[in-house]
């Protein structure tokens, strides 16, 4: 009964923490982010005229052991597969090894801007595609991996 509780109080404030202007999309790693394991992201834009934030989540524990994040980021538009690749580097910790996430415990989570007041060309699907970058085969201590799309406030 204690289990059920419990799952029900977190949907509820899951259900609060976005709204029809935001969408979040999360992959559970489970600590562990192998290179060649793409984190691909799929979503729908129905109102393009409005521009948007895309917006990286990145949640991570004390097991990672660098200071920054590195992505190879490829966003495609399905109807016309046109597809964009990035190369990107985000800062994960102060130079004294603090975190910048919030969070309790020992997970961060950490949010990085990716496209700022984006004005997607039409309605319809899209795909980000995320790989970690890093010189490591298995990168630890990643536990989630996430885009954040939210209508860009004027």
């Amino acid at each position: 009964m204690h289990k059920i509780l419990g799952v029900f109080c977190v949907l509820i404030v899951l259900s609060g923490c976005t709204s029809d202007s935001e969408t979040v999309h999360m992959k559970n790693l489970n600590g562990i982010w192998p290179k060649k394991a793409e984190q691909k992201f799929d979503f729908v834009i129905e109102d393009a005229q409005a521009p948007k934030n895309i917006i990286f989540v990145v949640r991570n524990n004390n097991e990672y052991p660098y200071s920054n994040i590195r992505f190879i980021v490829n966003f495609m538009e399905a109807k016309t597969k046109k597809k964009t690749t990035d190369t990107l580097n985000y800062i994960l910790a102060k130079p004294n090894g603090e975190w910048l996430g919030k969070g309790f415990g020992d997970t961060k989570e950490t949010l990085f801007q990716y496209k700022v007041n984006y004005k997607f060309p039409q309605n319809g699907n899209y795909s980000i595609g995320v790989v970690q970058a890093m010189r490591t085969d298995s990168l630890k201590g990643i536990e989630d991996i996430g885009v954040k799309i939210e209508t860009a406030k004027p």
